[in-house]
């Protein structure tokens, strides 16, 4: 079984009686990408925080490579990388400036690395421009550079994809699926894109008022996640009564949609496409909806329902 590389019990800081962060045990494994969804306010940087031992826990623990987090033990950083909220840069110093001076704060050998990374970030071209005058992605780049520059087994990113450009997230995406897959990198994100967390990770947990609410693999995710078909006719009443005889079990939306989420219309539409137009009831419109993270996030926190509007599955009419 593998090793939990990252590991907290319990963590927990309070403020006045104020639980930020409330009793969040979640465990994570080499290898993995573990997004941690949450809207603001709802905990995610204060755990960040706890976990780099930037900020005391009230109570709890949490270990990193199997070393606990705490004021004196320097070892455990040796291998983690990390870039919480935005990134710091020593403004009136030139990019490369900034990672010369990583370097030297972690005594790492071989000049060719801060090349080598500035080339990997895209960084290269503005190598002698001082921080200050970078835009906002370029910063986010030199903050992710700086994390990844001693090649730690372990990274820490909250929010690493503020800024960027799609083509600049596409590029981070496809930076930390290699480090990942192909190198055994344990990946801590938070992200409140969630389109791209569904894209990236592959275990998610959900923090809400400092709670983490659920654990999944991607795997149960895409079990989890609502599938329902959808359809219009010119008589929603007589398609209904015609497919409900048929033993499918079928709603009305207020959109005066028929909405079932039977595992076999789901897979079959244009079966209950060929028993309407066998009824004279031809359908009008007929797709698969999809749930996507996002709507899935919002059940979960109990924010909305199951009216979401996510369409990837193909459209089969109207």
């Amino acid at each position: 079984m593998m090793k939990d590389i990252i590991y907290t019990e319990n963590l927990t800081k309070s403020y006045k009686g104020f639980h930020a962060v409330d009793h969040v045990s979640l465990r994570v494994k080499k290898g993995e990408i573990y997004g941690f969804l949450g809207l603001n306010g709802a905990g995610k940087t204060t755990t960040i925080r706890m976990m780099l031992g930037m900020i005391r826990p009230t109570s709890g623990t949490c270990y990193i490579n199997g070393q606990q987090v705490s004021a004196g033990n320097h070892h455990v950083w040796e291998q983690v990388g990390y870039m919480v909220e935005t990134p710091y840069a020593y403004p009136e110093l030139t990019v490369k400036e900034n990672l010369d001076i990583t370097m030297h704060l972690r005594q790492l050998e071989g000049r060719w690395k801060v090349a080598r990374i500035m080339e990997r970030l895209k960084l290269t071209p503005y190598e002698h421009k001082k921080a200050k005058h970078l835009s906002m992605g370029n910063a986010q780049r030199l903050g992710i550079a700086k994390a990844l520059l001693h090649e730690p087994g372990v990274l820490l990113l909250d929010e690493p994809a503020n800024g960027l450009d799609p083509a600049g997230i596409v590029e981070i995406r496809e930076l930390l699926q290699e480090l990942a897959y192909e190198k055994g990198t344990t990946i801590f994100i938070s992200s409140h894109i969630l389109g791209e967390i569904s894209k990236i990770a592959t275990k998610i947990g959900i923090i809400h008022e400092g709670r983490l609410i659920r654990e999944l693999r991607k795997e149960e995710l895409q079990q989890q996640q609502i599938v329902r078909l959808l359809l219009k006719t010119r008589d929603s009443y007589a398609a209904a009564k015609v497919l409900r005889n048929d033993g499918y079990t079928i709603q009305r939306d207020e959109d005066g949609r028929l909405v079932t989420q039977d595992g076999y219309a789901v897979k079959n539409p244009d079966q209950l496409a060929k028993r309407l137009v066998e009824a004279d009831l031809p359908p009008t419109m007929l797709f698969v909806e999809e749930e996507d993270l996002e709507s899935f996030f919002l059940r979960m926190i109990g924010e909305k329902g199951e009216d979401f509007h996510a369409s990837t599955a193909p459209n089969y009419m109207g």
